[in-house]
């Protein structure tokens, strides 16, 4: 099956399309998680691999799109952390790791050096098909300095006909050399009406709430609600409902992440409202202390990358909630 758009970016499909031969050798895809930026770069890729020139689209029946989606074209490589090993074609955003490449050890979320530097054969070599040779970085902030300056090299001294296509959710976090090397293609949110009317047609219940959560991603909301009987689901509504037995009773690093999470944007969304604004996440919440939410919040953007180290979850938890500034309780 063709990896298909989702509505709110079929115009910047046309953009990226319409550039033909005058296409920049490296594009840096960004913006927020959970919006498609994944899968804008998988199509388009397979659209530069495309041997077919009768539609502005992937034909899908051309020997260079079966063997893409069948994940084995000779001119394509991914560089993704081993912790991400996934497939071409899906429409995840790549938040969730999927299976690692090894059982024996724990997978790796970086992109290392060894990774880039294997591409010095296949850049240097001319393409199977005679057409394109396509690099997909994701997520590009992923790759470790050694990794980021190894890729710089290829970046500064392009082959002939060789692109590279990078995705980030934070593109600050790159190299500002790799940024410069690259044509800037911004991915935003898309319209609310637009991203509640995409989740209610797939079926996701309470559609509106997990949206704001989401702070406006659609493919974020719809993962988090279709998780059921999820970390984010249960902290959420540990969070909301003030249960601060179930947040303490959070073991292991999954429940860690989102009990930091939730607690962040809630923190963000309790300072929101006391200084008169709106709440961005949907948690609600007012308090006389705006500030000390914002410095508490702040604290949890740290504790979200503790967990995801082997440390004590109880205590860690209990870290996080003896830290809560207060409330007010009406």
């Amino acid at each position: 099956m063709i990896n298909s758009l989702y509505p709110w970016q079929e115009t910047l499909w046309g953009r990226l399309q319409a550039q033909g031969e005058r296409l920049h050798h490296a594009l840096l895809i960004h913006g927020p998680a959970g919006i498609g930026k994944l899968a804008l770069a998988e199509r388009f890729a397979q659209l530069l691999l495309c041997e077919s020139s009768a539609t502005p689209k992937p034909c899908g029946l051309c020997d260079g799109c079966r063997w893409y989606l069948a994940g084995s074209h000779p001119d394509l490589r991914r560089l993704e952390p081993e912790s991400m090993a996934r497939r071409v074609g899906t429409d995840e955003e790549g938040e969730t790791p999927g299976p690692a490449a090894s059982r024996a050890a724990k997978p790796s979320q970086e992109i290392k050096v060894d990774q880039v530097r294997g591409l010095d054969g296949f850049l240097s070599l001319r393409s199977h098909r005679g057409r394109r040779r396509i690099v997909l970085v994701h997520p590009a902030e992923a790759m470790n300095l050694n990794a980021a300056n190894a890729l710089l090299k290829a970046l500064e001294e392009p082959q002939s006909g060789a692109h590279f296509i990078l995705v980030s959710h934070r593109p600050a976090r790159l190299l500002p050399t790799i940024r410069s090397r690259c044509a800037a293609v911004p991915v935003t949110l898309p319209e609310q009406r637009v991203a509640r009317a995409w989740l209610k047609k797939q079926g996701v219940p309470e559609a509106e709430a997990w949206l704001a959560f989401a702070g406006g991603a659609p493919l974020q909301a719809q993962a988090h609600a279709g998780d059921a009987g999820g970390a984010i689901v249960g902290m959420r509504r540990a969070t909301q409902s003030r249960d601060f037995d179930a947040m303490q009773a959070a073991g292991g690093r999954e429940e860690m992440e989102a009990l930091a999470e939730v607690l962040q944007r809630r923190a963000i969304d309790v300072a929101m409202r006391s200084l008169g604004g709106r709440d961005r996440y949907g948690l609600g919440g007012r308090s006389p202390h705006a500030a000390a939410w914002l410095r508490y919040a702040r604290e949890m953007g740290r504790f979200r990358a503790l967990a995801r180290h082997p440390l004590n979850p109880r205590l860690l938890a209990g870290e996080m909630l003896a830290g809560m500034p207060e409330e007010e309780t009406r």
